[in-house]
């Protein structure tokens, strides 16, 4: 009888050790889920992005404040002392502007960078290629230029009760018409009345080039950009600002009792006052827009960016010494500059300023501005550094 072959599987089967039945026990620790952790002392709390129209773009995001001791306990380490820090928050509207200025920008660049320049200056003169260069150069790199007004133009913008006006001042350096719209010729919040931007002719002025037209040969400019410019360099030099020093003052425009100027970025009123010693009448009658004057710094607060210069401060005091030159009791000849409450302002001919009464025989309509007089002087104050007299007659 045949023996029966043995089956290896079978026999391994067979020796393989039953591995015992183990009971599923719960382990001493359990996942914690991930809102119920607690959430970092630096970490910001921002809205669920997963759903739809939760995060408003405007939305300013605030930080929680952290806890010195805390952090350090857990190991972590804040950077830096602030505690909160927000967003800045910007209108919607404006910040429509502002994409829209610098769309506007993107193109003008992109257009003036497509210009062949060796093909559209090729026959213009040496001085016109020199201008056009300083023109390339101002908007290439945002360099100032310098140009005196020459008149201001009147355009209308828009239709019905959307028409505006606008005032530009035009700048020609040689023979390229430079348009500064009003709106670009102060800075914000110091915006002036369009009278006084009429009453720029002749003045010599800052501006930056934000536009070039090649074709219809002219160029706009930003006067707002240029001062900008102007008082960086101004803030940066304690050796110019400190005060007490003496400054070049550009005048822009003046009235009978102010003068408007600039300098180093800084547009201000100086008034008579601050101007010179002398009583003058009107100030058109000796200044003028694009005289350059000499004043001195009596203020100067960095952080607020505020500067106030003095003129008559650069010249010396004429009082002193005048009661040597003029004393107690003697006839001088002086020409009247102005009236106040009965009283006449005579300017004597060292601009020394002499407060004057007339004489029991004469009456305020017999005498103007302008007139030459004879006066005795009376008495001096130091305290108030003004000489008192009397007109004795009229010349």
């Amino acid at each position: 009888m045949a023996r029966k072959k043995a089956d290896p599987l079978e026999n391994q089967a067979q020796q393989t050790p039953e591995i015992p039945e183990t009971t599923e026990t719960t382990p001493e620790w359990e996942p914690t889920l991930i809102e119920d952790a607690p959430k970092s002392p630096i970490a910001p709390d921002f809205p669920d992005l997963t759903q739809p129209n939760t995060l408003d773009p405007m939305e300013e995001i605030t930080f929680t404040s952290v806890d010195t001791e805390d952090t350090e306990e857990a190991g972590i380490i804040p950077y830096g002392e602030e505690t909160e820090i927000a967003s800045p928050s910007i209108p919607k509207a404006e910040t429509v502007m502002l994409e829209e200025e610098y769309e506007e920008d993107i193109s003008n660049r992109q257009a003036f960078f497509d210009l062949k320049f060796n093909e559209i200056d090729r026959e213009l003169t040496p001085e016109e290629q020199q201008e056009w260069r300083n023109i390339y150069a101002s908007f290439r790199g945002r360099s100032v230029m310098t140009g005196t007004i020459i008149g201001v133009d009147k355009l209308t913008t828009g239709y019905g009760a959307n028409q505006k006006v606008m005032y530009c001042a035009v700048v020609v350096p040689f023979r390229v018409k430079v348009v500064i719209p009003d709106t670009e010729m102060f800075d914000a919040g110091l915006e002036r009345p369009d009278y006084v931007i009429r009453n720029m002719v002749g003045a010599t002025i800052d501006f930056i080039i934000t536009k070039v037209d090649r074709e219809g040969n002219f160029a706009l400019a930003s006067r707002r950009r240029a001062l900008a410019s102007r008082r960086y360099f101004f803030n940066h030099r304690p050796r110019i600002h400190s005060v007490g020093n003496r400054v070049p003052c550009h005048i822009l425009a003046v009235g009978p009792r102010r003068a408007f100027v600039s300098c180093y970025g800084y547009d201000m009123d100086i008034t008579q006052r601050d101007l010179r010693y002398t009583a003058i009448p009107d100030l058109r009658d000796e200044y003028r827009p694009g005289q350059v004057i000499e004043c001195v710094i009596t203020s100067f607060d960095l952080e607020n960016e505020k500067l106030t210069l003095s003129g008559k401060a650069a010249t010396s005091n004429p009082y002193y010494g005048a009661e040597d030159r003029h004393p107690v009791g003697c006839i001088r000849q002086a020409v009247i500059s102005g009236k106040y409450g009965g009283g006449v302002f005579c300017n004597l001919p060292d601009d020394t300023v002499c407060m004057c009464s007339y004489s029991f025989h004469y009456e305020d309509g017999e005498f103007f501005v302008g007139d030459t007089v004879m006066l005795t002087i009376r008495r001096y104050e130091d305290e108030r550094e003004q000489i008192f007299g009397k007109i004795v007659s009229k010349l």
